[in-house]
């Protein structure tokens, strides 16, 4: 039988609590520091590996996050997921997004539809339609081939599915998989519409709206700014135009758009990448067969993160170590630093999935809970947050714990030999000294030349980024994401969080405010 208890009431977390700490700088010196990196990893799905050798654990600590593995029930909590059981109390919804890419367990029927199929069913509808447009059978108003797609949404509608088509643009130009060029509408400020317009030949494009409500304020405030603009190019914005809507919104069956997919409750915006939300954008940029590959990925890192044994389940010891160093060693942010370029909005992407998922006071039960909670998670692809904000990590009077994520290979299969070395091995370079730079430090009689180490890192290593290597580090993150949630006792599914502002914005546009929030809508000339 499964128990939602607070963390602060584990027996193994208050042995957590007590346990010696390990000193990372002399942990990681000399032969020690050799075996650590050896020892301390974990394979993930399609080649990844999670290397923990320079966070603050050693083999005590590990034998106690097994222990609170196992008295969390985190695994069990995880079956019971996946297996179809209400896990997002707030809202009394069930949790699918992994249903997506794979069935871990049992059939889940929901609405009386099973629901693995259902998503299957929207799959195989999205990868038609996408070769129809491929093939010119679905063409613009003139019969000529569409070009340019541009997925219109705000939040999970546009970060997740954004920086997934980053991370593969070049490769699939690379593989040739690259079919349509890809550009997102997401700010509710004109000018981001208008900048995109701006720089694409409407006539030649696809605009996808996506709202699952299909009220969503500015992304309906976006469609219709897109639709002036193809009205003024003399064209039929119904012929230029598809949704990815709920099954019961006013966009489902509505004449507006060329065809509608479809969504359903049960996956959150911010996990939403491997449902139509990220299908549609993704099958139609570089075809369906891509993205099943990046389907594959996630589905594979899924089984794994299913392991009960914490050292052979990534995923999970990462959740459980980054609880460590929130709860015991009190660590108030995370930073993921990818030394890809191909990652750079991956980190504003695991913003909102982490953030948003677990920036929780009360737990799943509505009860305010006595500890910490989520951690303020930034980031930037290296080198260059190197020239940025690594200063503060090496010397600032905050200890931030950092998420390296480095590839082998880049994916063009281009460079060049400077000095000796290519740029990919600067690279690589750069984030192996990193690692060891913040972990060891060097002493220095010059106070401000001192670096005193003990920063904690990890890194996730592969061989290149493709679609089932970015499957498989999605999939990674979001179960860390549900793990820590299963250890803080939160409800990781709702984001009450976002509403009250969407509130009050209604309330300032009906001029229906008084005191501070009228002075505020004056001085911006509302």
């Amino acid at each position: 039988m499964i128990t939602w208890n607070n963390l602060d009431t584990l027996a193994s977390y208050q042995e957590l609590s007590k346990a010696e700490k390990v000193n990372l700088a002399e942990a990681m010196n000399g032969e020690n520091g050799a075996e650590r990196v050896k020892n301390y990893t974990v394979p993930m799905a399609e080649g990844l590996a999670y290397n923990f050798a320079a966070k603050q654990v050693d083999d005590n600590i590990l034998e106690i996050l097994k222990k609170l593995a196992e008295e969390a029930q985190l695994t069990e909590k995880f079956e019971a997921l996946y297996n179809g059981e209400v896990i997002n109390t707030g809202e009394k919804r069930l949790v699918l997004h992994q249903l997506t890419r794979g069935q871990l367990g049992n059939p889940v029927v929901a609405d009386g539809v099973d629901k693995r199929t259902f998503y299957v069913e929207q799959q195989d509808r999205i990868a038609e339609f996408a070769g129809k447009v491929h093939s010119g059978e679905i063409a613009n108003g003139a019969g000529e081939k569409f070009t340019t797609v541009v997925q219109i949404g705000i939040g999970g509608s546009d970060l997740g599915p954004r920086a997934m088509y980053l991370a593969l643009e070049n490769w699939a130009k690379k593989h040739g998989a690259f079919k349509m060029e890809a550009k997102f509408i997401s700010n509710v400020d004109p000018d981001d519409a208008a900048g995109v317009l701006n720089t694409i030949d409407v006539a030649h494009s696809l605009f996808i709206l996506v709202s699952k409500s299909g009220t969503t304020l500015e992304t309906l405030t976006n469609e219709s700014f897109v639709k002036d603009a193809l009205k003024n190019a003399g064209l039929d914005p119904s012929k230029h135009m598809i949704a990815v809507t709920s099954e019961t919104s006013p966009l489902a069956k509505s004449e507006d758009y060329l065809a509608a997919f479809f969504m359903d409750d049960y996956i959150g915006g911010r996990y939403s990448s491997t449902s139509a939300v990220g299908g549609a954008v993704l099958s139609l940029a570089f075809g369906p067969e891509v993205f099943a590959q990046f389907l594959e990925g996630a589905a594979a890192e899924d089984k794994l993160s299913t392991e009960k044994d914490v050292l052979k389940n990534a995923a999970m010891l990462d959740a459980l170590i980054g609880v460590y160093e929130r709860n015991v060693l009190g660590y108030p942010s995370t930073a993921v630093l990818p030394y890809s370029q191909a990652l750079n909005r991956f980190p504003a992407h695991l913003q909102q999935l982490d953030m948003e998922s677990n920036g929780k006071s009360v737990n799943r039960f509505g009860e305010p809970v006595d500890y910490v909670t989520g951690p303020l998670i930034f980031g930037e692809p290296g080198t260059n947050g190197q020239h940025s904000f690594y200063q503060l990590l090496h010397q600032g009077t905050d200890i931030v714990p950092l998420q390296f994520v480095g590839f082998k290979n880049n994916q063009m299969d281009t460079d060049v030999v400077i000095q000796g070395s290519t740029s990919q091995q600067k690279l690589c370079a750069n984030v192996a000294a990193q690692i060891m730079a913040f972990a060891c430090g060097k002493a220095d009689e010059n106070r401000n030349k001192n670096f005193e180490g003990g920063r904690p890192s990890s890194i996730i290593i592969g061989d290149q980024v493709n679609p089932k290597t970015l499957g498989a580090l999605l999939a990674h993150f979001e179960n860390k994401v549900m793990f820590q949630g299963f250890l803080w006792n939160v409800n990781s599914f709702d984001q009450e969080g976002v509403q009250l502002g969407k509130v009050l914005a209604k309330r300032v546009l009906a001029h229906e405010t008084d005191g501070a929030l009228k002075v505020f809508s004056d001085l911006l000339n509302i």
